[in-house]
């Protein structure tokens, strides 16, 4: 990464499946994130629980003794049915409550495979990036070719002209965990000029106030 200016990320929230998936490669790819992320001293923010690559993942950061952050909606916790979360965990009352404070404590996301939640969490961080809501980056680890598809989905929305090149900069992908956390350094936000007018901020009118809801 020689002559790039690098981002500090401290703590990278992973998105990723409560099912291990067909594939022992994405078992795998997990432990070896959370690997990655423990030589690079990085802290994981992630789901809480213990399954399925949720549980790969932050079992190998926590064997490498740094910290791990479990954010959990109090519905999943009743007759364990997650299992422990592997470190700290917070409690929350709903599933938006949980990614608006996945957001403020993260420095940047990762999605593994998974499924409906993980796409969910995957773009509802895209369109607050898009909204200058936050300005940090986003990637996919590529998992022999399990984002292939969507991939391939984006661009094609990106000719159709419903999501325009800049905005398409936004989401990263890799096929190693290394070179993505690479990427993920030398992210540079690229804010649309028109988007980067809103004001999120507390004190904004009615109108402007952020809205965590909104979907594009």
């Amino acid at each position: 990464m020689e002559g790039v200016s690098v981002r500090k990320i401290k703590k990278i929230c992973v998105f990723c499946g409560v099912n291990s998936g067909k594939d022992v490669a994405f078992v795998n790819a997990a432990f070896h994130l959370g690997e990655v992320l423990g030589k690079r001293k990085i802290d994981l923010v992630y789901g809480g629980g213990k399954l399925g690559l949720m549980g790969c993942v932050s079992t190998a950061v926590a064997q490498h003794e740094r910290q791990v952050l479990g954010i959990i909606p109090s519905a999943f916790t009743i007759n364990n049915l997650v299992g422990e979360t592997c470190g700290k965990e917070i409690k929350v009352a709903t599933m938006q409550e949980r990614l608006v404070m996945m957001m403020e404590l993260s420095d940047a996301f990762i999605a593994l495979p998974g499924g409906f939640g993980t796409l969910e969490e995957l773009f509802q961080m895209i369109s607050w990036a898009q909204l200058n809501i936050h300005n940090k980056p986003i990637g996919v680890l590529n998992i022999n070719g399990f984002f292939n598809g969507l991939l391939s989905f984006v661009d094609h929305a990106v000719k159709q002209e419903f999501i325009t090149p800049r905005a398409r900069k936004i989401l990263i992908s890799a096929t190693t965990a290394d070179e993505l956390v690479d990427k993920l350094q030398a992210f540079r936000f690229e804010s649309d000029p028109a988007l980067s007018k809103l004001k999120w901020s507390p004190s904004s009118s009615q109108k402007e106030k952020l809205d965590l809801t909104l979907r594009l």
